[in-house]
């Protein structure tokens, strides 16, 4: 049983984390009333989650993210905290795309802080009046937490901007990334507080909390957990460098379903499960997946859409068509270029704005006619980047207009201040174009906004006095490192960096046919109105409800401690083989049989050396002394090396390359399956295998006697599952008038002739002890990869066909917790051997019967 201190999980961040006060109880335990709560000081580790009293309930949704959507101030003369939602975010949007009935908890800090004092009334008070539960994380924890790792580690890297030297990126910092594990774990304990677990949904919110479902799957092993990462997910290359890049790969993998804006970012996340985890994917009824130690977890790929609602409300103000009518005044007969930006590294600014004076440059007759509009929103990070990215933005304003500029004409117009909603709609509805540059960029909604309101609204255009049927026109110039760019497939999209061809786009832009203008704007905005953000909302929880069918179906176990834990998730029936219970059903049996896998079973698959140990041999013989015993060894591996490996186990039978040679003992001579001889078809496989290798640096062939096998294991993990696809279905194309089949497996493509397979051959030596009268009523059969799976399955078949109303007692077991057909698992190797001393130790030898199954293995097929 785990601590329950959770001081093991804490003890994750490689050094001792910072000293942060018990985060207070009492809010949890009144607005507890569908759960239960943990400890006062911490949680234990629960398999079963039987500690959580389920009562009835209408469905929830929990929210968690980094901030609630709330606005708080002091009152002036109360001097109390007043808090208002913040009818701007897009968490608050999400509740339009939830039933009704659906109750929603947000769960997150506050942008104002609160004294320690005052938090019990504040957070007593915002969950009564708005359901959120308040996270407040300690000052120096929340600097190092939010403006530490999040903006000067993650933001960066997920940006592709890596920490070269000093001056370019803050390096990786210990102590930043243990306030990042503390905030995470603060905001646990929250949601712990407040969770029921058949009822709640918990949606968790980008990149500042994505190891928070680690410490979420550890409690409850069957939470309903999504979590969407708003940000871009960078290549692998780029995300390898990361320190603690494990940690949060498998904190994602701890949820059931993982959302992404583009396929480019999921497809990078996928790209980096594979190389560092070893993971494969699939794609199931157009849904990809991910197998995760029994666990399917699911990818999404959906961009954010936007509230029509709200905007459209804006436009409807009267200060927002006042506004507008006052823009169209200031700047008539000139066109208008717009961009709004945050003022950062990644937008792209100074790019832009050099893009314009290139435009004048070729452009001369655009003089006095086109203007770029420039709003800049607050930055939301400080440091030196932000200050320096600002003043290259202003030096470059300030030498275009002195250069281009005249007393009544300023080229760039940069508004760095805070904008109302009302005045940047108007900006917006104004535009003739609108240009997003950003070098690398999320979910930029800009665009959104701009095509709704050049929409407009029937209330606006009649403000304006304009009529309803006239046509709508927007241009959008957008770069194509933004997440917004693949669903407006009606923009100009451009590479930012390539500055003479960004001017050109916008010169195409506003020179576009009025015809092409309105094309392109209603087609954006057929996308952007039946996309907004309810759609994403709905669409995530649909998918997260299919992501949660199968919790309560399958046992669970978690392995690994800290940061490295991850659930197994395996059949309800699957449970370790107990020693003592086989000895014991050993001992009552009159005739057993024994198959045993041999790499990953008796020798670990890590193992340089691939003679089996001493020990291992010394049980083997023991064993197969007792001419009760049928001891098989059966095994992907030749027949040469299998013999010489097991030699002084003379009475051991041997089964190699997956059964195609056989003996019963030492003494016997190999015989074939039974199969055609003809192995002519190599003279096609190899062939095709040496180009494949060629082409693939890291592959290679291994020649058997039966078969051929291209192994890529050591070739790049994404190249080479690539190749092996292609060489799969390449084989099968030449090969489909041969009596072979083509398999592919972990890392390897295998041809083999026909009714070659570990199950095969276990059902014909069985079936060969029921003809002479010696069935089995204790069978013992281990091994560790796919091909034993088969073995598994076989001997039940086998059995429980026999006329015998005498029962046997089957111990099917794999080497490893893993998804299986089998019913019992063992840890590792050297649990193996020490059930097969176990057995030996109860054999008592006695003299072997010489002839009766030294009989032709052809008889038996």
């Amino acid at each position: 049983m785990g601590s329950k201190s959770f001081g093991n999980l804490l003890d994750l961040a490689s050094g001792n984390l910072l000293d942060i006060p018990q985060t207070p109880r009492s809010l949890p335990r009144v607005m507890t009333v569908p759960g239960i709560i943990s400890d006062v000081d911490g949680y234990g580790i629960s398999d079963g989650d039987s500690d959580v009293i389920s009562l009835p309930c209408r469905e929830r949704k929990i929210i968690v993210a980094n901030f609630l959507p709330l606005n708080g101030k002091r009152d002036s003369e109360t001097g109390k905290w007043k808090f208002s939602l913040d009818n701007d975010s897009p968490l608050l949007h999400l509740k339009d795309g939830f039933s009704p009935e659906t109750e929603v908890i947000y769960v997150g800090s506050l942008k104002t802080h609160v004294d320690v004092g005052e938090q019990d009334e504040v957070s007593q008070s915002l969950f009564e009046e708005f359901n959120c539960v308040a996270t407040f994380l300690p000052q120096d924890v929340h600097k190092k937490f939010y403006l530490g790792f999040c903006k000067q580690q993650l933001w960066p890297l997920f940006h592709y901007m890596l920490p070269m030297c000093p001056d370019h990126g803050e390096r990786f910092d210990r102590g930043l990334w243990q306030a990042y594990v503390s905030a995470n774990k603060i905001f646990a304990d929250k949601v712990m507080g407040v969770i029921n677990l058949e009822e709640d949904y918990i949606w968790i919110h980008d990149y500042h909390l994505m190891v928070l479902p680690t410490f979420l799957r550890r409690r409850f092993h069957r939470v309903k957990l999504g979590f969407f990462l708003h940000s871009p997910f960078p290549s692998s290359e780029i995300y390898r460098t990361l320190p603690v890049r494990e940690e949060l790969l498998r904190g994602l993998l701890n949820c059931d379903l993982i959302g992404f804006h583009t396929f480019d970012y999921a497809r990078h996340f996928l790209s980096c499960c594979c190389r560092m985890l070893g993971l494969e994917y699939e794609s199931k009824r157009g849904h990809i997946a991910l197998d995760y130690l029994g666990r399917t977890v699911f990818l999404k790929i959906l961009p954010i859409g936007i509230h029509m609602g709200r905007l459209e409300s804006v436009l409807n103000l009267p200060a927002t068509a006042d506004k507008l009518k006052e823009i169209q005044e200031k700047y008539r007969g000139k066109k208008v270029i717009l961009g709004v930006d945050d003022m950062d590294i990644f937008k792209g600014l100074s790019l832009k704005i050099l893009a314009f004076e290139h435009l004048l440059q070729q452009y001369p007759s655009m003089l006095g006619k086109i203007v770029l509009i420039q709003i800049v929103n607050p930055a939301r990070g400080s440091g030196k980047d932000v200050q320096e990215a600002k003043k290259e933005t202003y030096d470059t304003v300030k030498r275009i207009n002195e250069r281009y500029g005249s007393p009544d004409y300023e080229p760039v117009v940069l508004i760095d201040r805070p904008v109302p909603r009302f005045e940047k709609s108007a900006y917006y509805a104004m535009a003739e174009c609108c240009i997003v540059n950003a070098v690398r960029d999320g979910m930029n909604l800009v665009p959104y906004k701009y095509t709704v309101c050049r929409q407009g609204t029937p209330s606006m255009d009649k403000s304006l006095g304009v009529s309803d049927d006239s046509p709508r026109t927007s241009t959008l110039v957008l770069s194509e490192f933004i997440g917004c760019s693949p669903s407006l497939s009606g923009a100009i999209r451009v590479n930012p960096w390539d500055v003479d061809a960004v001017a050109d786009s916008i010169y195409s832009a506003i020179t576009m046919s009025d015809f092409e203008k309105q094309l392109r704007h209603k087609k954006h905005f057929h996308y952007i109105s039946t996309h907004d953000v309810a759609y994403w909302a709905r669409s995530f929880s649909q998918d997260l409800e299919r992501a949660s069918r199968d919790h309560y179906s399958k046992r669970c176990w978690g392995v690994g401690w800290g940061l490295g834990f991850r659930l197994v998730a395996l059949s309800p029936n699957f449970r370790r083989l107990s020693i003592e219970q086989t000895v014991n059903a050993y001992r009552r049996s009159s005739k057993r049989a024994i198959f045993l896998d041999y790499d990953g079973t008796l020798v670990p698959e890590s193992s340089i050396v691939k003679d089996p140990s001493a020990e291992v041999i010394s049980a083997l013989k023991s064993l197969c002394s007792d001419p009760n015993n049928t001891i098989f060894i059966i095994s992907g591996r030749g027949k040469v090396s299998l013999s010489e490996w097991l030699a002084p186990c003379e009475n051991l039978g041997i089964a190699a390359e997956h059964g195609y040679f056989t003996r019963w003992n030492k003494s016997c001579d190999w015989e074939t399956s039974g199969l055609s001889d003809d192995l002519e078809w190599k003279k096609v496989v190899e062939p095709i295998m040496r180009l494949y290798t060629e082409t693939t640096d890291g592959s290679n062939i291994e020649a058997k006697e039966s078969a051929l096998v291209w192994h890529h294991q050591d070739a790049d993990p994404d190249f080479g599952s690539c190749q092996a696809k292609e060489l799969l279905d390449h084989l099968e194309t030449v090969l489909v008038n041969e009596p072979v089949i083509v398999n592919r497996g972990h890392q390897i493509v295998e041809v083999k002739p026909q009714g070659v397979s570990k199950g095969l051959v276990t059902g014909k030596i069985l079936s060969r002890m029921l003809e002479d009268g010696r069935a089995p009523d204790f069978v013992v059969c281990i091994g560790d990869d796919r091909s034993d799976e088969e073995m598994f399955e076989n001997i039940s078949t086998t059995l429980s066909a026999q006329s015998s109303s005498m029962s046997t007692e089957i111990f099917a077991c794999t080497v490893g917790r893993k998804p299986s057909k089998a019913k019992y698992f063992l840890d590792e190797v050297s649990d193996v051997v020490k059930l097969l001393q176990g057995l030996a130790s109860t054999t008592s030898p006695k003299p072997r019967y010489p002839s009766h199954l030294r009989v032709s293995f052809e008889s038996v097929v």
